[in-house]
Formats: C-alpha cells, sequence, structure tokens
C-alpha cells in the first residue's frame, strides 16, 4: 500500500505533525510527503489540491491519500468532485474507524485548523491510528458487516458511472486553473513515474505533446 499526505497550503504549519502521524501507523505501507510545507514558495488552495489528490488516485500511483484543510469539510466535498475519489471526513477517531470499516474510501480529510491547532495534536495521532488500526472495508457492526459491504460496493458503481473520465474533466476546466495544478511537481513527476493504469500517458499526451508549447506542457516535459 502507497499512501499520501498532503494538505492545503492554508495548513503547512501543521504538514509535519499530519505526515508523522500518517507514517508512524502505516508502517508496513510506504509514506509519501507532498506537502504542502511552509518552504513552498507556491500556494495551492483546497480546491487545487483536491484535483492532485484526484491525479494521484485516479492515476493509481497512491493507494490511499490523508489529508485537510481548515475546516476538514471543504477538502472533503472538493475531493468527492473528482473521479476515483471517495473521501471521508473525519474529525475524531470514531469518525476515522467507522469510516474505513463501512465506507472503505481511499481518501480522509482532517479538520487541521480546528482542534488540531494545539492540544488537539493527540486527537489527529489517535484519528489515525484509529484509521489504520484494520484492514478497510470489513463492515460495521460485525453483525451488518455483509449488509454494509453490498451498500458500500453499489455506492461506489453508482459514483463511478455518474463520473466523467479524468481527462475529459480537465478539459473542461479554465487552462489557467490546471496550469497551476501542473506546477506541484513533486505530485505530477510522482504520477508519471508510478502510476499504473493509462492516465500518467493520456495527461502526456494532452499537455506535453510536440509543437503545444503551452505552460502545462512545459510543466511536464520539463521534467527531470
Amino acid at each position: 500500500m502507497r499512501i499520501a499526505v498532503i494538505q492545503a497550503s492554508s495548513q503547512a504549519k501543521k504538514n509535519n505533525l499530519l505526515y508523522n502521524a500518517t507514517k508512524k501507523y502505516v508502517l508496513e505501507s510506504e509514506t509519501v510527503n507532498f506537502g504542502c510545507t511552509e518552504a513552498e514558495t507556491e500556494r495551492y488552495s483546497y480546491v487545487e489540491i483536491s484535483v492532485l489528490i484526484g491525479l494521484l488516485l485516479g492515476s493509481e500511483a497512491v493507494d490511499f491519500v490523508v489529508t485537510g484543510c481548515s475546516s476538514g469539510q471543504g477538502m472533503m466535498l472538493a475531493c468527492n468532485s473528482m473521479p476515483n475519489v471517495l473521501c471521508g471526513y473525519a474529525p475524531t477517531a470514531k469518525d476515522a474507524y467507522l469510516f474505513a470499516q463501512i465506507n472503505n474510501g481511499n481518501a480522509i480529510s482532517l479538520p487541521l485548523g480546528e482542534d488540531y491547532t494545539w492540544a488537539g495534536a493527540d486527537n489527529l495521532e489517535q484519528t489515525i491510528q484509529a484509521l489504520f488500526s484494520e484492514p478497510f472495508g470489513q463492515g460495521y457492526p460485525k453483525s451488518e458487516a455483509d449488509r454494509k459491504r453490498r451498500d458500500m460496493a453499489l455506492l461506489k458503481e453508482i459514483r463511478r458511472r455518474s463520473q466523467v473520465e479524468t481527462i475529459a474533466l480537465l478539459d473542461s476546466l479554465d487552462a489557467k486553473f490546471v496550469q497551476k495544478i501542473l506546477t506541484k511537481r513533486d505530485v505530477i513527476d510522482d504520477i508519471l513515474k508510478n502510476g499504473k493504469n493509462d492516465l500518467p500517458g493520456k495527461l502526456r499526451e494532452r499537455y506535453a505533446e510536440a509543437g503545444q508549447q503551452t505552460a502545462r506542457g512545459a510543466a511536464l516535459n520539463g521534467r527531470g
């Protein structure tokens, strides 16, 4: 399992806390920190980060994303607007556990600007611990496990059928917005290197094809 940590720039001060807590409780998985950190000069909103999360999960470069913003709600809603993303909101350890067991999603959003400001650091760690305490998707309560798993499988199928393909979504968005997304080079480079399906190739073809000297193409062609 490969897990990404990435949150909005507004909560850059919480990045190390989020990354260290995640890494502590997923010892058998690779944890990759994509920021946003205080050292980064470019700032990214929760909406922009949600698109990057969609690309990370849609390309299968990562299997799960731990994220957040000031309230956690905005990031959750934005992530759920992306194809291939099923994001939960977990202000407490109990919410995180129930999301993992019942909803079996691939991203979790935490309210990093609220209870996690000072004494809430313990709550954040407990939330991450509960999230990864057991294998995902077992169902809860155990007496209803089979029905819970069937319902979640149906929800995922409905979401899959109701959403557009990722490249079609990017094509429909403002070009300057997409250009900004592609400046997050650590994420884009990782997708191009570690993606397991055809999405990385489509990104390359769409935004870095020969003769298309746009800023978006330059962002992809410039990778080392």
